[in-house]
């Protein structure tokens, strides 16, 4: 649903984004707006999987540009993006905007809105980011558990994660109905599996799971129970006869009831962690990121493996198998968890709707954001 036939409007909050996990992050708090009489518009790069969601949810977007693979493309592309940024913002009448280093870069020399961010990566994994995007917002929001790892000074900390936005209980509600579009019944037991493409600009580097690895680690799994295959790319033509048939904003739901998530996603592994689901990784960053560690560590929701360890990885896979009441113990975990956070989206509201009050309450006293559990 493009806008750019609306009105403008005296009252616009702008949110940029550039990976479809944005969309969930930020669709219950865009809804909430909305009903309350804000107008909240989304920009975006032309990528299938972002656009998809926002046409499916009804939210109200303007594409700025396409969406590169190519890091050097990447660099570029941010002029074109800025210029974009800046055409939007004068004509809506945008007075807060949300995300982007795009925004960080356009707030630089333009003042005429102000700039909240969230970031949930530590400074030494994206040196872009600490140099080109944390600098210039006005405001930046990151959980607790990167405390120590951020030197932007006046950052905000919340007790909460991304991915509780929205797979928090009071926001998330599992289907059991997407089960039976798969061909199954609640209790069969089958795995998800996703591969990433390691393309963003943070990505350099940064290694999955090769071919062969893959074909190894469905072997391992096929005994135990049928094998569904998530990817953001075209799929090997090996692993096409697993690849999931679900529509993508059903994936939440397909997640819950799997037996265990098993990939190189940094967001999906994540993501079964905050459902209770049993979830392991085999990438670089495995040990290096402050938010995964504290889940993995603290909590016990999964565990992350780098490449080099690949059978390490696979024999923690085959020893959770062999755990009795494997999904039973994960919720148990799950709660734990979810009793020392807070419902994020509740409080990006409170914090969206009072802003800049609300960032002064934060820093005077933290505990406020224990309200909103």
């Amino acid at each position: 649903m493009d806008i750019n036939s609306k009105k403008k409007s005296s009252n616009t909050i702008l949110i940029d984004i550039s990976h479809p996990a944005k969309v969930h992050l930020f669709k219950h708090m865009y809804f909430y707006l909305i009903q309350h009489g804000y107008n909240v518009i989304f920009s975006t790069r032309n990528q299938k999987s972002i656009i998809e969601l926002l046409d499916l949810y009804k939210i109200k977007y303007i594409v700025i540009g396409l969406k590169s693979d190519s890091i050097i493309k990447k660099f570029f592309d941010q002029f074109k993006y800025i210029i974009k940024l800046r055409n939007i913002i004068s004509k809506y009448k945008v007075n807060l905007a949300i995300g982007s280093i795009t925004l960080s870069l356009l707030h630089l020399y333009y003042k005429k809105f102000n700039l909240i961010m969230f970031d949930d990566d530590d400074d030494d994994v994206q040196p872009f980011m600490v140099h080109f995007a944390h600098p210039f917002c006005d405001t930046l929001l990151s959980p607790e558990a990167l405390i120590g790892h951020r030197n932007k000074k006046d950052t905000i900390f919340y007790s909460g994660y991304h991915e509780l936005a929205y797979l928090h209980p009071n926001r998330f509600t599992p289907d059991k109905n997407v089960l039976s579009e798969a061909g199954l019944k609640e209790g069969d037991k089958y795995f998800v599996l996703r591969f990433n493409s390691f393309k963003a600009h943070h990505d350099i580097g940064i290694k999955g799971i090769s071919f062969e690895s893959k074909k190894k680690l469905i072997n391992t799994l096929k005994p135990h129970g049928k094998i569904f295959i998530t990817t953001e790319r075209e799929i090997e033509p090996e692993f096409e006869q697993y690849k999931i048939k679900i529509a993508p904003h059903k994936i939440h739901s397909f997640l819950y009831y799997s037996t265990m998530f098993v990939g190189d996603s940094q967001t999906m592994t994540s993501e079964a962690a905050m459902l209770g689901v049993p979830s392991l990784k085999c990438n670089s960053f495995a040990g290096k990121l402050s938010v995964p560690n504290e889940i993995e560590n603290k909590y016990k929701l999964y565990f992350s493996f780098l490449p080099e360890n690949y059978i390490q990885f696979l024999n923690k896979i085959e020893e959770l198998l062999e755990m009795p009441n494997l999904k039973g113990e994960w919720q148990k975990r799950r709660e734990r968890m979810l009793a020392d956070k807070i419902d994020v989206t509740a409080f990006l509201v409170w914090f969206v709707e009072n802003y800049p009050e609300s960032k002064k309450i934060m820093k005077e006293n933290s505990d406020y954001q224990y309200r909103f559990k």
